[in-house]
């Protein structure tokens, strides 16, 4: 194999590398975590049991991860609301002033009042 051609597969693997890590470190800074969310301020808790935009420019991923998180949450509070014959309305407000009584410092909570309150 001549030297040309071994230069050109490191550059070609070498650009197949880059390009994957660019692309994984893309998808990793895009991809919004619960936690992350509420420690940049973006999200809270509130307490009807549901996570809500702190931070109504909060990128798409944050709106979308806020959709899922509430999806899933509204799944958990039908399920228990069956299970002990009480409305859907009020499982969710029970988890809901247990989530922001446990939210920490420098998390944002939303009031019954419509207040966000930085802990």
């Amino acid at each position: 194999m001549g030297r040309q051609t071994r230069f050109s597969k490191l550059l070609r693997s070498s650009a197949v590398l880059f390009s994957a890590l660019v692309a994984f470190g893309v998808q990793a800074a895009s991809a919004a975590t619960l936690d992350g969310a509420k420690q940049a301020g973006q999200l809270g808790e509130s307490v009807d049991g549901y996570v809500n935009l702190v931070d109504k420019n909060a990128p798409a991923d944050v709106v979308a991860l806020m959709k899922d998180v509430n999806d899933k949450r509204r799944a958990k509070y039908e399920g228990i609301a069956k299970k002990r014959g009480a409305p859907l309305e009020d499982v969710a407000a029970l988890a809901g002033a247990k989530l922001v009584e446990r939210a920490p410092a420098g998390q944002y909570v939303l009031d019954s009042s419509g207040n966000w309150l930085k802990k």
